[in-house]
């Protein structure tokens, strides 16, 4: 007791200590005792015991707020220890370092009962461990005092049940913790701050100690300014638990005398405090330490991806794992047709189409990829059917997940039939480096081919859109063969947006695609198309096809339309996104194969037809059965040269009535261009794929580039 009342009568003694003036001198001495000879040991696993034993150490029924309140059970309690920390040769360890510890606990036993002075028996504690490395030291000083403090608790806990428990603590003559609750919680408030601040110390140095060498050496700057703090940061942490022990020993045989001392409490708190700022610095370095231990990583697993995807493969298997996920402790894949997790292995050895898209990912465009899924599955015999799509979802790592991102995530995965990523931080941020590098994934949705041993096609979408699953296996040769079988004609240009497209061809009528806006124009063209087709005895049939991006305003002109009776209308707005959709695919498709304006006709006509949309005026394309039925080519043109046409239809009358009603109207407006004509040409701008020089479909001339920026609303 004598000893307690000399430390309480010196507070400016042990404040002293915490002066930074001192710093350098106890600095000095800790450095004095530090004669590391070799001796290692696995810090960590010794480190879970000690954390362990703090969260078990609970205290009575009066103290459980206090618990609460520091975080200390907040965590569910661990049944057992991890079998994993007691595996490896952890006894062996354990044997081999009972006598150090048992050593430390009798020194901090020993001192802090006689009142030693605080820094006197931090360093006799170095010096007991002079031979082991920082980490080593902390750690072995934790478990030296998780011993005596687990022991305390045992025996308080135990001792209104068990008279084993109940004897030792008599004669202890521990304090009644329960009755004395309020005057010595405000002790365990402040130890319990300081304790968690000392472990929390130490596994910041443990992790230091466990970085990779391979991707972060010693000599490295962020690591340098680390150990350079360490060892003052081992002398404040077993500092600390030289005060915590002393708390503790000081309540064993003061019975119902103990009455806490202000000043006793002031002195943990400022440990607490500078440990706890010491804790903050050495985790802002290990932070700089982690984001460069990434970066590498991050650079290391890019250069793998590329060098894989250079080389070919037995199966699909070593691309899928480093592309989706590599471990196997979970299931990284669901299957939206079975609404279950599975394995990469339903995909070994399939050809496999990787649908990548980010989270804003348009409604058209998944209800028509569900529908070709769907005609594919329904055939599942037919050899274009062999297939499986994965979807990849790219989202920005720069900004949080969240409910929001999430419910939009589910939302989107809940209507995909086929396989998707079970969730988007699968990816690896090297894999989504790799996605917008290597396969120029910019926002707008790409697929990426694989057949059963690599990739075949970085982007496979354009086909999709033109030819659907008939593009099998989706390779770049597949899409060219495709291309030499075509030719323009409405067959090509409509594909099935209407089920009656295939029966007019059937039956030899004239086929009208028409679009604009502007619906006194659409009034104006439908009535005198009309009534020049009744007047030359032709069945002609007409379908308005609006504008790319429909929004409000085409569905009203629908409206308009089937009300007055005008035309067909395509009653899906969906199927006018695709219309549109497919011919912005088809120049994309010609511009990966070369193709331009002046060296192919085909590319002509899709430029043509671009163009239309581009305008603010009405267009109209006409047909008769397929490929021209027999005419050789079809007829279109801008909303007033065609209505000029018609209106001068008896000059050119007697022509449509020989050669044949798209001929001729071709021919008129072949020969009445306007050679003041201005077109404007819009394409997605974010697909890798613009090239620098555009020619005008109608003179050939090369058109001005113009950056534009467009809200897709009414």
């Amino acid at each position: 007791m004598k000893g307690r009342v000399e430390k309480r009568q010196n507070p400016r003694g042990e404040r002293s200590h915490f002066s930074s003036s001192d710093d350098n001198a106890m600095l000095k001495q800790i450095q004095a005792t530090h004669c590391p000879d070799g001796r290692e040991f696995a810090t960590k696993p010794l480190l879970h015991v000690v954390e362990d034993i703090f969260h078990r150490a609970a205290m009575p029924s009066g103290f459980a707020d206090i618990a609460q309140h520091q975080g200390i059970h907040q965590e569910p309690e661990i049944d057992t220890l991890d079998e994993k920390t007691l595996q490896n040769g952890f006894f062996e360890m354990l044997e081999m370092l009972s006598y150090t510890i048992n050593k430390i606990s009798c020194e901090l036993t020993c001192k802090c009962s006689g009142g030693g002075d605080a820094h006197t028996t931090t360093l006799s504690i170095f010096n007991l461990i002079s031979g082991y490395s920082w980490d080593a030291k902390i750690v072995l000083a934790l478990s030296a005092f998780a011993v005596n403090y687990g022991e305390f608790w045992l025996v308080n806990q135990l001792c209104l049940t068990n008279p084993l428990a109940k004897s030792v603590a008599l004669l202890k003559q521990l304090p009644d913790m329960l009755e004395q609750s309020n005057a010595l919680k405000p002790k365990f408030e402040t130890l319990n701050n300081l304790m968690r601040a000392s472990l929390d110390v130490a596994k910041c140095i443990v992790e230091f100690k466990e970085l990779p060498s391979h991707y972060i050496t010693h000599d490295m700057p962020e690591m340098l300014t680390a150990t350079a703090h360490i060892p003052a940061a081992a002398y404040w942490t077993i500092r600390s638990i030289v005060a915590c022990a002393s708390q503790i020993i000081g309540l064993i045989g003061m019975g119902h005398e103990y009455i806490a001392s202000t000043t006793e409490a002031w002195e943990l708190s400022s440990l607490a405090h500078k440990v706890q700022s010491i804790h903050e610095h050495l985790m802002k370095q290990l932070t700089q330490c982690y984001h460069i231990i990434d970066e590498k990583r991050h650079i290391e697993s890019y250069q793998t991806l590329i060098r894989l995807f250079e080389t070919n493969h037995a199966d699909n298997m070593k691309i899928l794992r480093a592309l989706i996920y590599a471990k196997d402790d979970q299931l990284p894949l669901y299957d939206g047709h079975a609404k279950r997790r599975v394995s990469l292995d339903s995909l070994r050895r399939k050809n496999v189409l990787l649908y990548i898209s980010d989270l804003d990912l348009p409604h058209e465009e998944l209800s028509i990829l569900e529908q070709m899924y769907a005609e594919a599955r329904q055939h599942p015999d037919r050899i274009e059917s062999q297939y499986e799509v994965v979807w990849l979802p790219v989202v920005d790592r720069s900004s949080s997940w969240n409910d929001i991102k999430q419910s939009q995530f589910d939302t989107l995965q809940s209507l995909m039939p086929w396989y998707s990523v079970y969730h988007p931080s699968l990816l690896d941020s090297a894999v989504i480096r790799y996605i917008k590098e290597v396969w120029k994934f910019n926002k707008e949705p790409l697929v990426v081919v694989l057949d059963h041993q690599k990739v075949v096609n970085q982007n496979a979408i354009h086909m999709m859109w033109i030819w659907g699953s008939a593009a099998f296996p989706f390779t770049s040769l597949r899409e060219e063969a495709l291309w030499k079988e075509e030719s323009w004609r409405i067959d090509l240009l409509a594909d099935a947006i209407d089920p009656n497209i295939p029966l007019w061809i059937q039956q030899g009528k004239h086929i009208c695609l028409y679009g604009g806006e502007d619906i006194d124009w659409i009034r104006k063209f439908t009535v005198t198309a009309d009534a020049l087709a009744r007047a030359l005895g032709i069945e002609l049939e007409m379908l308005y096809v609006g504008k790319s991006n429909p929004r409000e305003k085409i569905r009203k002109n629908n409206i308009i339309i089937q009300h007055e009776n005008l035309s067909h209308v395509l009653q899906d707005l969906t199927l006018i996104w695709f219309f549109w959709v497919r011919l912005e695919s088809m120049w994309h498709s010609k511009v990966q194969h070369n193709r331009t304006v002046e060296n192919d006709a085909i590319m002509q006509e899709i430029v043509t037809m671009l163009s239309f949309d581009g305008s603010d005026q009405g267009w109209a394309v006409i047909s008769k059965g397929s490929g021209g039925g027999g005419e050789g080519q079809l007829a279109k043109g801008k909303g007033g040269d065609m209505l000029n046409c018609f209106d001068d239809f008896q000059s050119w009358r007697q022509i449509a009535e020989e050669t044949g009603f798209v001929s001729a109207l071709h021919e008129y407006l072949r020969g009445h261009h306007n050679p003041h004509h201005c077109n404007r040409l819009i394409l997605p701008g974010t697909t890798g794929s613009i090239p620098e020089m555009i020619a005008c479909a109608e003179c050939n001339r090369p058109m001005e580039k113009f950056f534009m920026y467009r809200c897709c609303t009414d």
